[in-house]
This record gives C-alpha cells, sequence and structure tokens, in this order.
C-alpha cells in the first residue's frame, strides 16, 4: 500500500523502514579525552573517520597517519569493532556519506560521528545493494531533510535514520543492481588510487627536476 506522495512500486518490489534491514544501528563510542589525539598509538586498534569515508569506501591516508586507540581503551570497546560487510554512514557534518566495510578494516574501529549498519547473515538485503541504495538521490536527499542543524552542524539522529524508508526489488534485482555498481566503485578506487600515485610522482619528479638531481630532457 502506497499513501498518496508514493509512486506505485515495480511488481514484486517493496518498500521497507531500514530498521526492520539491519540487526544492528551503532553510532560511534562517545570519546573521552584522551581519544580526540589524531597521533597514531603504536600498537592501537586503527580508528576509521568519518573523512575516510569516499566513494563507498573506506580509504584512509598512509597507515603512518591512521588514529588509533589504546590496546587497554580498544578492549572495552568491542562491540564498536567492524566486520565485513558492515556499512558506516556519517551522521553529523555532511551527513549521509557511506561507505562498505571489506576485510581489509575488520576489527578496526569507528568515530563517534559515524553509524554503523550490520546487516544479518539471512535478512531481505544485501551489503552491496544497500551502500548502493544509501548512496542514490532519493536517500540522500530524504537523509539531508531530516537532518537536524545543532550549533550549525547537521546531525542525524539513530532513531530518525531508522525511519528511512528502503526499497527492495526482488532477489535477483537486488544483487544485479549491487554487484554491478559495486564494480563499478572498485574502478573508481582503481582510478582514484591511480591518480594518488601519478600526483605523488609528479611532484617527488619536480622537485628532482627543479634541484638538478635529474637532467630534463626535451
Amino acid at each position: 500500500m502506497t499513501t498518496s506522495d508514493e509512486p506505485a512500486l515495480p511488481t514484486g518490489w517493496s518498500r521497507r523502514p531500514l530498521r526492520e534491514l539491519c540487526g544492528s544501528i551503532q553510532a560511534g563510542p562517545a570519546q573521552r579525552a584522551e581519544d580526540k589525539s589524531r597521533a597514531r598509538v603504536s600498537g592501537g586498534t586503527p580508528l576509521v573517520l568519518p573523512r575516510d569515508l569516499r566513494g563507498r569506501r573506506i580509504v584512509t591516508e598512509e597507515a603512518a597517519s591512521v588514529p588509533a586507540v589504546s590496546w587497554e581503551r580498544a578492549r572495552s570497546l568491542t562491540k564498536y569493532e567492524l566486520a565485513e560487510g558492515d556499512i558506516l554512514l556519517t551522521r553529523t557534518g555532511t551527513v549521509g556519506r557511506c561507505a562498505l566495510v571489506t576485510a581489509e578494516h575488520t576489527g578496526w574501529l569507528f568515530h563517534p560521528n559515524l553509524v554503523r549498519l550490520r546487516l544479518p547473515e539471512a535478512g531481505p538485503v544485501t551489503a552491496a545493494y544497500l551502500v548502493a541504495y544509501l548512496s542514490a538521490t532519493a536517500a540522500q536527499d530524504w537523509i539531508r531533510a531530516q537532518g537536524v542543524a545543532v550549533a550549525v552542524v547537521p546531525s542525524l539522529s539513530i532513531r530518525t535514520l531508522s525511519e528511512l524508508p528502503v526499497l527492495l526489488p526482488p532477489d535477483a534485482d537486488q544483487a544485479a543492481i549491487g554487484a554491478t555498481l559495486a564494480a563499478l566503485d572498485d574502478k573508481i578506487q582503481a582510478h582514484t588510487e591511480i591518480a594518488r600515485a601519478t600526483r605523488e610522482y609528479r611532484s617527488e619528479l619536480a622537485d628532482a627536476l627543479m634541484n638538478g638531481v635529474l637532467p630534463a630532457e626535451p
């Protein structure tokens, strides 16, 4: 059944609130004063920041600059550890940016300004499809519209986010949509990494040429 302002759905599609699709919707742990340093803690557990959510993937800076939580502190935060297939979403500032957690970031912790969506093992939605849906125009418009400005910074509550309506196609279509868009995201990430490496090479080459370390070839 649809309301007057909702378009009819294609045959076999349904609309369900996000809370019915997730096993849990969890905000990151509140920070203590000693947690706010962005310096890398030797031997600590790495921390995903909101800025790391790029192109629906987690993209961190070089390992030496990744902030981390001490082992002692991390032992009390095990319920906030990430697992492959989780989805992270920003809930303050630029609300709605999302990323799929891959095996590379399993066991990491996440910032309090992020929300972790964890799906049940045999749920009605796949992680690949859900992250694609959350980043689509309709969902992004809904999220931005629900954001409340707190001290000028937009913020989205867990309760509000849980009401986000999610369109669910039949399983086969859902799998195809998720796989297609995930493959494109992987290509975007690969090209982004190539561009980053090329920028670094260009900078190093420029320094070498300007300092006379390398001869300039016509």
